[in-house]
């Protein structure tokens, strides 16, 4: 998913942080976490690879196995950087209890536990995107475990 308007808006206001938080209740089904789990790009290139993203932690080990085609286009590694990152989000946010979606004035999504600390999920989409270091499953497994 491209959200062109959440760049823009860093770009004029810079990074920074904040206090939106989505989770439990309708927020989570429906509204902002609900449009952060599209994932139009990751879905398409998963699906082309016969991959069913669940939003389990077994999808993102088999996201980390897709070959990484996507390496040669920068348009597609930023948007598939992105989607990674949210889908990573995603996954943590369904089923880490206590984890939730949260917006820095920026506009920037973090996921943020329980315990307050807050996860650059989208940073880490782009790593794994560019270089596949942090891999998904695993950035998944620190992030469960607390």
């Amino acid at each position: 998913m491209n959200i062109s308007f959440l760049g823009n808006w860093r770009k004029k206001h810079g990074p920074a942080s904040g206090d939106a938080v989505f989770s439990g209740g309708t927020a989570e089904r429906g509204g902002i976490a609900d449009l952060l789990a599209e994932c139009e790009l990751l879905r398409a290139q998963a699906y082309e690879a016969g991959v069913e993203l669940d939003d389990t932690a077994a999808s993102l080990e088999a996201v980390d196995q897709l070959v990484p085609r996507w390496r040669d286009d920068e348009e597609i590694l930023s948007r598939l950087g992105n989607d990674a990152g949210l889908y990573l989000g995603t996954v943590v946010v369904r089923t880490v209890p206590g984890a939730g979606w949260a917006l820095w004035p920026s506009g920037h999504p973090v996921v943020r536990l329980a315990s307050g600390r807050e996860i650059d999920v989208v940073a880490a989409g782009h790593e794994w995107a560019a270089s596949g270091v942090p891999e998904l499953s695993r950035m998944y497994a620190e992030v469960a475990e607390g």
